[in-house]
């Protein structure tokens, strides 16, 4: 049995009553993939109907689960879909036995529930280089299907947990001209966090009818402002997916324009994006890094990862030494369009520099009593043009260390 970790300081009170999402099951079983003792498989079947999404890694040694998925996105089908996920073992860095294990479960899948297999979509998360045994997934579908149950979203968002201190979930219910439709989401992350989604799982379901290609573009849309819009140690994983299931049953019909659906998915995405920061491995310190005034929104966002990204930024406000020569350091590496002289910089509702100096209103020790909070603001305007960007992060503490050098004992 795994040793849980203590709870995040950070996290939320508690996982959200999450109603259930027509069209969506959910069923856990162990079967003892890392840990026995734990629920480490999660299964979601889908109605007839359902059009599905998804963004994943751009890592160059992608698992073969991710490589799976992305060729199945896209495809039509009138039928059924499912999607299965193992915590535990990643499944990459495996060579030919994770295709072979890939297509082991998806077919048992696939024949179990009656569907295409190239209507079941797989991930694995854990860890990396070790060969996953498919028969420890194939022997729980009798279990699993069995289960099957509307209300079963709070389990499958704790089976598929590896790190985290606790399950993420969130919901919305969005008012449409037609009538209200249903989206939730779940999701696992902790750490090797960083765009491109990281070793991060995202599971999101919505009872909307939508066409796939406009799913897409929603998911795409909305996924560079929040999943690639955080970083809790700057390292992508091989195994990052978000899927995006729309079910159909509402039978109220969503398009691409919808901003009313756009802003209800981007509110459940952010919100998982958020509480995956707020689970950082270690992390005792929430900061929100924000950036404007730069030459385009690309530079900005560059700057931004380079604050967030930045083990001295984060070690220092780790413990709450409002150290602005850091930011202004990380400015300066970024790559991205600088002029010295032009910055300004904030710290909540604190100036602390402007011109290439500290401000003259600025006192230390507002600054160290700012950094002892829990949620942290910085905010900085390059003063050279009207780009911006927000990101998320947290701090760097001893935490981290421990818990990444004892992961795999």
């Amino acid at each position: 049995m795994a040793t849980q970790l203590e709870k995040s300081p950070l996290a939320p009170s508690c996982f959200p009553s999450i109603p259930p999402i027509g069209g969506v099951r959910f069923a856990v079983a162990s079967a003892a993939i890392k840990y026995v003792g734990r629920t480490d498989v999660m299964l979601a079947e889908l109605s007839p109907g359902t059009t599905v999404a998804g963004v994943f890694t751009k890592s160059a040694t992608r698992a073969a689960s991710v490589l799976d998925c992305q060729d199945k996105i896209g495809r039509k089908f009138t039928q059924g879909a499912a999607i299965i996920v193992n915590s535990g073992n990643a499944n990459a860095f495996t060579g030919k036995h994770g295709n072979l294990a890939v297509d082991s479960i998806t077919t048992a899948v696939s024949n179990h529930l009656s569907i295409p297999k190239n209507r079941v979509f797989s991930s694995s998360t854990g860890v990396i280089g070790e060969p996953l045994k498919p028969e420890k997934i194939t022997d729980c579908l009798d279990s699993l299907i069995a289960k099957l149950d509307t209300s079963g979203i709070a389990k499958a968002a704790q089976a598929i947990m590896t790190t985290d201190t606790y399950p993420k979930g969130a919901y919305s219910t969005i008012k449409t001209e037609d009538g209200h439709v249903m989206l939730a989401g779940i999701a696992k992350g902790s750490g090797m966090i960083s765009p491109d989604m990281a070793t991060m799982l995202v599971y999101l379901f919505t009872d909307a009818q939508i066409e796939q290609s406009a799913l897409q573009d929603l998911l795409n849309e909305v996924n560079a402002t929040t999943f690639n819009a955080i970083t809790v140690d700057s390292d992508t994983s091989t195994s990052d997916t978000v899927l995006l299931s729309a079910t159909g049953t509402s039978k109220i019909h969503v398009d691409a324009e919808n901003s009313a659906f756009r802003q209800g998915l981007r509110q459940v995405m952010l919100d998982l994006a958020h509480q995956i920061v707020r689970d950082g491995e270690g992390a005792s310190k929430f900061i929100e890094i924000s950036i404007q005034g730069a030459n385009d929104d690309t530079d900005a966002k560059t700057h931004a990862m380079a604050i967030a990204n930045s083990p001295l930024v984060k070690t220092a406000i780790a413990g709450s030494d409002p150290n602005w020569g850091r930011i202004v350091m990380a400015i300066g590496k970024s790559g991205a369009a600088a002029e010295r002289d032009q910055l300004k910089i904030w710290f909540g509702e604190i100036l602390v520099a402007s011109d290439g100096w500290v401000a003259p209103t600025y006192r230390e020790e507002d600054g160290a009593e700012y950094m002892k909070r829990s949620e942290i603001k910085i905010m900085v305007d390059m003063g050279i043009g009207t780009g911006r960007s927000t990101v998320w992060t947290c701090d760097l503490t001893h935490q981290y260390i421990s818990i990444n050098a004892d992961y795999r004992s």
